[in-house]
């Protein structure tokens, strides 16, 4: 096996492995975790899709070897790897958040705040994994480089998005409610970190940046915008204000103390939706249908 393939197989096993195993990623209030088992997919960081992504989300954007460069404005290619994740929110959980009308639920808000958490510990040990194999490697989220703009032509956006990482690492789509549907469903969190490791890049699946969606696939479904309680979603796709607004502004005030968490997220669009715990096969598939690792 040759030294690329070992180390693949190196990153996904102690991913999945640290996942697995922390007692972070066991929920406080009761038995089971806040995640199941990862999804692990890697980009070339010399990809063109992230020098594209300067014009598709905007010049602000950074690339993978601005990140890892000791100048900041360095935009050569660099030759290493983007490697990403996606933590499947476990089925207990979303089920709790099914039955939600308004507000998420418990276990939703502490999976979104301690499970985030979790995410950032994540993030930190791959960094201090591939620091050890003697690999440069940094968390683009946990860089001062990372900044959420509030005002641009796409509407709200940061430096580094972590869902479109995912995409050029092969995980998953995007849907009508701008979240990414993987194999695993769009409830989940996502991470990523660039290393100078490289790695084979995971091969996307198709062409189409929005295939998983049944909206936009078939033309049918759109469920997600009868779930949003803020009424941020609707054919003409995600409302980023409206839905930073009920995000950040309504929830916290209404469920914030009462949760005892200080990060909130709604998620209702991505429970109770077909996309919900898998990839939808066709409209009206229910997500109990799935076939879905339970906790």
């Amino acid at each position: 096996m040759s030294r690329e393939r070992e180390m693949e197989r190196a990153v996904r096993e102690e991913i999945v492995r640290f996942v697995m195993s922390s007692p972070e990623n066991r929920r406080r209030e009761g038995e089971g975790r806040y995640f199941d088992e990862p999804l692990v997919g890697f980009a070339s960081a010399a990809d063109p899709l992230f020098t594209e992504y300067k014009r598709i989300i905007g010049p602000f954007h950074r690339t993978p070897a601005s990140f890892l460069a000791t100048e900041p404005d360095a935009q050569a290619p660099l030759q290493g790897t983007v490697l990403c994740w996606i933590l499947p929110v476990t089925r207990a959980t979303r089920e709790t958040n099914r039955k939600e009308r308004v507000w998420p639920s418990r276990e939703w808000a502490h999976t979104r705040n301690y499970g985030e958490k979790f995410n950032t510990l994540l993030r930190q040990h791959v960094v201090a994994f591939l620091f050890g194999h003697g690999h440069r490697a940094i968390a683009p989220q946990l860089s001062p480089d990372w900044k959420r703009l509030e005002d641009t032509p796409v509407g709200i956006a940061s430096t580094w998005s972590e869902r479109h990482a995912a995409y050029a690492a092969g995980l998953g789509t995007f849907s009508l409610n701008d979240g990414l549907i993987t194999e695993r469903g769009i409830a989940h969190r996502c991470g990523s970190v660039i290393t100078d490791l490289v790695l084979p890049p995971t091969k996307r699946s198709g062409t189409d940046h929005r295939r998983n969606c049944l909206y936009y696939r078939e033309g049918s479904c759109g469920i997600c915008i009868d779930r949003c309680p803020a009424g941020a979603i609707s054919l003409e796709g995600h409302d980023k204000p409206k839905c930073r607004d009920y995000v950040h502004g309504e929830i916290p005030r209404a469920v914030g103390e009462r949760f005892q968490v200080s990060e909130l997220g709604c998620g209702l669009c991505q429970t109770m939706v077909p996309c919900e715990g898998s990839i939808p096969r066709g409209y009206g598939r229910s997500p109990s249908e799935e076939e879905s690792r339970s906790v």
